[in-house]
């Protein structure tokens, strides 16, 4: 059989070390890749620190811009330039160059699959100009691209009342957070942060506003509970900001972001509760990781979460339904892993990725 000539555009690149998109890419090209499958990868040569030729099952290539912020559109817009020969399909991860996709679909003859990730165009961290760009980006490359992914089925909602599409719903993997980790390197890793199996709850996530990070604070100061909350606290003036205000708080555990798979897979599987405070995006990938795992899962109440976690989590709304739940006693989310393993491994997703090649 034939092989399919797939680039991926939009991630940072891999070795996977950010956020939900390069674990994806990780994932697809790695021991899931069939071999009917040739992908080049695009990566940032700003972002990584290391320029290799190839990683895994895939050919990497290399764009001198930033793949986030500002530089994103235009290092978006250059991976799709440098793709429009000698591919079959072209996968193009969120929304930044989206506007440029009608462009593309005219020069190139490659297939244009777009996973939109969440709606980013309603994330209160955007600007409001920033934001009318992301839904004028949204919708050019809705309306033009071959494939849409939509990795929840309230965002496969939203698609087809908004454009009349039906997208393809394909979801995030989460077993790769699945470790063998021996019990004196798990006692090293609670000890550096400073916990003991089971007396503390925690919370990994980017520090943005629209993950609920300071209400999630707020509430743990009132209480004796411990928090562990690992996230990128010097990354901007709001993360900054409430760094400097709760830190000096006895019960809160503040510690920079790690992409340390055994120390993710400790701190999780040790914890007492996992608190997952994101209100924007579809199926989000922490929340995935986290149904693989021990503790019980405590999900902000909005529509992509519970469809997520198929209504099998606890939910809370604001500081005092929080403070509710975790008042409440019985707390086990006992069916997370059955449905996770069921439906967010990366094996299915690599297959379903495939299929649309």
């Amino acid at each position: 059989m034939k092989q399919k000539k797939v680039a991926i555009i939009g991630s940072r690149g891999v070795p996977a070390g950010y956020g939900g998109f390069e674990s994806l890419v990780e994932n697809l090209i790695g021991e899931n890749c069939s071999p009917t499958v040739d992908y080049t990868v695009f990566c940032s040569s700003r972002d990584l620190d290391e320029r290799r030729s190839s990683y895994l099952n895939s050919r990497l290539r290399y764009v001198g811009f930033h793949a986030n912020g500002a530089q994103s559109v235009i290092y978006d817009l250059s991976s799709m330039l440098k793709a429009l020969k000698g591919f079959d399909t072209l996968l193009v991860l969120g929304l930044s160059g989206g506007i440029f996709i009608p462009l593309i679909k005219r020069l190139s003859k490659a297939k244009i699959v777009v996973n939109i990730d969440g709606l980013e165009h309603r994330r209160l961290k955007w600007s409001s100009p920033t934001r009318r760009f992301l839904k004028a980006s949204e919708a050019a490359a809705v309306r033009a691209a071959d494939t849409v992914i939509a990795d929840n089925k309230v965002i496969a909602g939203y698609v087809f009342a908004t454009y009349g599409r039906q997208p393809v719903e394909i979801a995030y993997g989460g077993d790769h957070i699945l470790r063998d980790v021996t019990t004196d390197r798990q006692e090293a890793i609670l000890r550096e942060y400073g916990v003991e199996k089971g007396d503390y709850d925690i919370a990994i996530c980017r520090i943005e506003p629209e993950n609920n990070c300071e209400m999630l604070l707020e509430t743990y100061g009132k209480i004796p509970r411990r928090l562990l909350f690992i996230g990128n606290w010097n990354h901007n003036s709001y993360s900054q900001a409430l760094l400097k205000k709760y830190s000096g708080l006895s019960n809160l555990i503040l510690k920079e972001a790690t992409y340390d798979p055994e120390k993710l897979f400790t701190l999780r599987s040790n914890a007492a509760v996992y608190l997952h405070g994101h209100s924007a995006g579809g199926t989000n990938p922490s929340l995935v990781e986290a149904m693989f795992l021990d503790p019980p899962v405590l999900a902000f109440d909005v529509a992509y979460n519970r469809e997520s976690t198929f209504g099998k989590a606890r939910y809370f709304s604001d500081g005092a339904s929080l403070i509710n739940l975790l008042s409440s006693g019985d707390l086990r989310t006992d069916s997370l892993k059955e449905i996770a393993a069921d439906r967010y491994t990366w094996k299915k997703i690599a297959a379903a990725y495939e299929a649309l090649y």
